[in-house]
């Protein structure tokens, strides 16, 4: 009877049904055996005694969390005193050898300039000659000295004070 106002015969609704009964029945299985392997998981996630070790295994955890964070603060307060300490250091070096003398080769004599991060330092002088070596110093504020420097200790000096600015 429902074929006629349908125009096709309930054979064809019968097997329709039954694929998608079948259908259903592989799904359930899938389903059946992805729930037992989960809970397979589960059982060996929770394998401890009690949910006990759990806890404490977490607890653990989160303590070692809180000295990684403790550690990284100390370690951001040593750094910035190394920082801070760097800034009085010698950074900038500037060297020059030279001959003082005509007669003398191999140029022995040299001015070395040290400075700090703010050009604060000195200029050393060393001058060779056949009688011995004299040294000079000189005192650097701010990128410049108080005292006339000669022109190797003001090369060295400009050398010094460029060493450590970026390439352009």
């Amino acid at each position: 009877m429902i074929s006629k106002y349908i125009g096709f015969d309930s054979d064809y609704i019968i097997i329709g049904l039954a694929a998608i009964v079948i259908i259903l029945f592989i799904l359930y299985i899938v389903n059946i055996v992805q729930i037992s392997k989960l809970k397979k998981r589960y059982n060996i996630f929770m394998s401890g005694t009690t949910a006990k070790s759990l806890e404490d295994t977490l607890l653990k955890r989160l303590d070692q969390v809180d000295d990684l964070i403790a550690a990284n603060s100390s370690n951001e307060k040593s750094i910035n005193k190394l920082f801070d300490n760097m800034k009085c250091t010698f950074q900038k070096i500037g060297l020059v050898k030279y001959d003082a003398f005509q007669e003398m080769g191999g140029k022995l004599s040299f001015s070395l300039a040290m400075l700090n991060e703010e050009d604060d330092g000195f200029v050393i002088n060393a001058v060779h000659s056949r009688e011995g070596c004299y040294t000079y110093i000189k005192e650097i504020v701010g990128g410049n000295s108080i005292i006339v420097l000669a022109d190797e200790e003001q090369e060295a000096l400009d050398m010094a004070k460029e060493a450590n600015k970026p390439a352009k």
